[in-house]
């Protein structure tokens, strides 16, 4: 009996009883409000018990009050499975072969009725089951190498799979994509580009905005089109394939350490900051939008740098911090504090004391900028030159995320303070650059004539 109302209880139980509805059941309800048709699901058992849950013909759930319901009727029955099957992935030769890392996330993922939330469950291999239009692109070698949210990812991760990915280019894999949650791709992405290093492969992070289990999903071609360029690419760096606009017409491909998540809930959430992307991709169509970029190469020669101090920490300020945060973190052992700081680098006079200190207990401080774009320069105002004589310094034209996980990643590596400045602002990966293109900073402003005539006449 429980079963047949799972995760009914109060008020909506009572309705399912009274019209005599199991949870699974195709159904017509008629309300106050219309008319709707479709399968009754489990509620989650964290919710209200006033109302239900109906899966429409549509794919989107929608949550019925009950105190509106006037009749229900079942006219079905059939259990729904929301677990893709795990498929064998066939093999062609003369393929590519790609090698695909499951770490977790949205692109491997499904709807949990018990607690309705998206939890990770699909295996790589499942994710072939839900896309066989990966065959038709590549031969495909899956391997789930963690099952996480992507804010569950650190350096504990980050060597796993630096470490793994050189395995398989020693081994001979043509491209690598790792499906990765969205949130902290760009970290991920970071750390990535500074562990692994000259790459004669493509190396490919995807993942997606919506669950798999969504119509408006975009696992299915977020990974189409990360496999074409893991297979097909001529750019062998670390890279975030995603959507570009938010129709369904093309990903980008962004350099690793100058990208960033800018949209909590956008299938084109993913910018390229303070440059522009490396290309547009299509299942069949590859279109660098740079010429200079790293590229492929036959050999399988690759250099792995798996290091990482977890006792960094990126800070960003506020108006009125107070000298007891950056206290805080010396007191308790940080080898390393990235600062956002405001304008061109700047940070209020009350903390210039605990920066001092930090400095003579020989704590590596950088600053970057909040603007994200553009460049730190702290000798333009006494204040900027001030810190910097604080021991602070500016970390050129570094996305603060993308300092954080550097200083982290030098750190890891030696103790030398000198040696740390040479390493943080030697460019390895485009994490610094000579300078921004006029395009690299574009943002348009609803609301204003001259964008809403271009939003008329270009997709979004």
């Amino acid at each position: 009996m429980l079963e047949m109302f799972k995760g009914y209880r109060g008020e909506a139980l009572t309705v399912l009883k009274k019209f005599n509805i199991r949870v699974w059941s195709e159904t017509r309800v008629d309300t106050t409000r219309g008319n709707f048709k479709g399968i009754v699901l489990p509620r989650s058992e964290n919710d209200d018990d006033r109302h239900l849950v109906l899966k429409l013909a549509t794919g989107y759930n929608v949550g019925i009050a009950v105190n509106t319901i006037t009749n229900m009727k079942e006219f079905g029955y059939k259990k729904a499975n929301y677990k893709i099957p795990e498929k064998e992935f066939p093999m062609t030769k003369g393929k590519p072969n790609i090698k695909l890392f499951g770490t977790g996330g949205t692109i491997a993922s499904r709807l949990d009725y018990r607690t309705g939330a998206v939890i990770p469950a699909f295996s790589p291999g499942e994710l072939y089951g839900a896309v066989p239009e990966l065959a038709d692109i590549c031969n495909l070698e899956t391997e789930k190498l963690f099952a996480v949210f992507s804010e569950n990812m650190g350096p504990k991760q980050y060597k796993i799979l630096a470490n793994a990915i050189g395995d398989e280019i020693r081994r001979g894999i043509d491209g690598i994509v790792i499906g990765h949650g969205t949130d902290t791709m760009h970290h991920t992405a970071s750390a990535l580009a500074f562990m692994v290093q000259n790459s004669p492969v493509p190396i490919i992070m995807v993942g997606s905005q919506r669950s798999s289990d969504r119509p408006s999903s975009d696992a299915a071609l977020n990974l189409i089109h990360s496999c074409s360029a893991a297979a097909y690419s001529d750019i062998a760096e670390v890279m975030v394939c995603m959507f570009g606009p938010t129709s369904d017409e093309y990903a980008i491909l962004h350099p690793g350490t100058r990208v960033r998540k800018m949209h909590s809930s956008y299938r084109s959430t993913f910018r390229t900051i303070g440059d522009i992307p490396l290309a547009t991709v299509e299942k069949d169509n590859i279109k660098p939008l740079k010429k200079d970029y790293r590229k492929r190469r036959n050999d399988r020669n690759v250099e792995i740098y798996p290091f990482f101090e977890e006792k960094v920490s990126l800070l960003y300020y506020y108006p009125n911090m107070h000298p007891d945060i950056i206290d805080s973190l010396v007191d308790n052992g940080y080898r390393g504090i990235i600062i956002a700081g405001t304008g061109l680098g700047h940070v209020n006079k009350p903390v210039y004391k605990a920066l001092d200190r930090a400095n003579k207990k020989n704590v590596a401080v950088y600053m970057t900028v909040q603007t994200l774009w553009g460049y730190t320069h702290m000798f333009v105002y006494e204040t900027g030159r001030d810190i910097m004589n604080l021991g602070v310094i500016p970390a050129e034209n570094m996305l603060p995320e993308v300092g954080y996980i550097k200083l982290g990643w030098t750190l890891g590596q030696t103790d030398d303070l000198k040696k740390v400045k040479e390493i943080m602002l030697t460019p390895i990966c485009s994490e610094i650059t000579e300078r921004e293109p006029y395009n690299g900073y574009l943002i348009l402003q609803g609301g204003i004539p001259e964008v809403e005539d271009f939003l008329k006449h270009f997709h979004k």
